[in-house]
């Protein structure tokens, strides 16, 4: 089956194919690709590989050939679900691929935070403690994760593997229910109960209409004044504006966001130009490492065996 591969440099170049290769008659990969070129591309495709690069309907009906599109990413908000179905091409998303990587991203962001560890090295590397009057330079000292309560939002695989880490760690793990809940379900808290007692609060829900600006001023006032927010999931859940100013007031102290509503974002962002010392923002990395990366590949490789065989692995119609 001819197969297109979108955007191969989602990836790191150290990524195998290998498996996908197998799998297909012939594999073409574009590092990136500009809307107007998905049909040119993609003409004689049987089969597309995309990450983010966006396939709607107007697309989709100029591709006549095509029967299979895999997304390689567990959103599937880039490719017209009801277009395809209408079309009678099938869809695959994969999931699950990323939880060790997300899960240690966000226990590296609260050690560092909690651990101060940036803090103390130079605390060395300036002299300090050679000029010490005492064996130990307390500087900002460190705090134990022990008996914090951390917040999930999102109890999925990537949530369900940051907790898994928290009870190891002696943390107190508040599971939230959804914000609009007219019940609670076992083993959860209300949305704003959470809110208020996390010492950290951890994202890690889908984007929906339901959940942008999830995180804003009115829930961010509620939280306590020093906790921490973490967000790998979608950049679009917490409304940028109320969060400076949360982070400027002091109504909590510190954020660290690994996703953005606009990816790349433009220079002139918002929070990239805040240059505020409690906001840390990194490149949409979490979920990258490459043993993750490589799940990935091979999950999509399953999607397509298994559609060959005519069976239904990850669709999404």
């Amino acid at each position: 089956m001819h197969t297109v591969f979108l955007d191969q440099q989602t990836f790191s170049k150290s990524i195998s194919l290998a498996k996908i290769q197998q799998q297909v008659t012939a594999l073409i990969c574009y590092q990136t690709t500009n809307p107007n070129q998905v049909i040119e591309r993609c003409r004689d495709a049987e089969i597309i590989i995309t990450n983010k690069v966006v396939l709607n309907a107007d697309t989709l009906q100029q591709l006549p050939k095509l029967k299979l599109i895999c997304i390689a990413a567990t959103g599937i908000n880039n490719v017209d679900i009801k277009a395809a179905k209408q079309l009678k091409i099938a869809v695959t998303n994969v999931s699950g691929y990323a939880k060790q990587s997300v899960a240690q991203y966000v226990f590296a962001q609260m050690l560092e935070y909690f651990n101060q560890i940036n803090h103390h090295q130079q605390n060395s590397q300036n002299g300090l403690w050679q000029q010490s009057p005492t064996f130990c330079v307390h500087g900002n000292g460190s705090i134990e994760l022990a008996g914090k309560a951390l917040g999930i939002v999102g109890y999925g695989s990537l949530g369900k593997a940051v907790a898994h880490i928290a009870k190891a760690f002696e943390m107190k793990v508040l599971v939230a229910e959804r914000p609009n809940a007219t019940t609670t379900r076992k083993g959860r808290l209300a949305f704003n109960d959470v809110l208020k007692q996390a010492d950290v609060l951890s994202l890690h829900c889908p984007q929906t209409a339901e959940t942008e600006n999830l995180i804003n001023q009115e829930r961010l006032s509620v939280m306590k004044d020093n906790a921490m927010l973490i967000n790998t999931a979608r950049g679009a859940l917490v409304n940028n504006n109320d969060l400076l100013i949360a982070l400027k007031t002091g109504e909590i102290a510190y954020a660290v966001l690994d996703v953005l509503e606009e990816e790349p974002p433009p220079a002139d962002h918002i929070l990239l130009n805040a240059k505020y010392n409690n906001l840390k923002i990194t490149a949409h990395i979490a979920w990258a490492s490459a043993e993750a990366q490589q799940r990935l590949i091979n999950l999509l490789a399953d999607n397509i065996h298994s559609f060959k065989g005519a069976e239904r692995l990850n669709r999404i119609d």
